[in-house]
């Protein structure tokens, strides 16, 4: 299997690439790669929360699936763990559409016979990203007023994964009564 590249390679935006379709003529992208996303939504999804935290992106990028995958596990393990599985509501607000291609340079001995070059240079679809603009929120977690602190520091643990700066912000629901 082919090494994965580092996200610097595909962390600017490019045009959007996205057109997938059941419909062959529709169709522009052969086969696109599976989404290594397994869930947007997690932890108590009826209940509201009076205390919501969103991750905001700081610039406009490109977020690779894994990259995404790898921020969810981290943060749902903390809140999983600390809160249990009614005590939050954890939802990831962006989806990687864009189809990341790469047309692959052979080097070395005989790489001559295998490489075309620059011609015919489309390019074969290696993963998939989310284009993310700056202040989008990529990512938010409804908990009550005295689980703040835990949804902060998932947040942070989900934002070390990520190859953006992000800035947290709460939100508060005033209260009825």
């Amino acid at each position: 299997m082919a090494k994965l590249r580092k996200g610097v390679a595909y962390r600017n935006l490019e045009r959007p690439y996205a057109r997938k379709s059941r419909y062959k003529n529709k169709n522009y992208v052969n086969a696109a790669p599976n989404l290594k996303v397994v869930r947007f939504d997690m932890g108590e999804l009826k209940r509201e929360f009076p205390v919501k935290l969103l991750l905001l992106s700081k610039e406009n990028l490109q977020i690779r699936h894994n990259a995404i995958e790898s921020a969810r596990q981290t943060s749902n393990r903390i809140l999983e763990k600390e809160l249990g599985k009614t005590g939050y509501h954890f939802k990831i607000r962006i989806y990687p559409h864009h189809v990341l291609r790469e047309n692959p340079l052979a080097s070395g001995a005989g790489a001559d016979r295998m490489s075309t070059g620059m011609k015919m240079s489309f390019g074969k679809p290696i993963g998939l990203a989310a284009q993310v603009k700056k202040d989008q929120v990529l990512m938010e977690i409804g908990v009550n007023e005295a689980a703040v602190d835990v949804a902060k520091k998932a947040l942070i643990g989900a934002r070390h994964r990520l190859p953006c700066d992000c800035r947290i912000i709460m939100e508060k629901k005033p209260r009825v009564e």
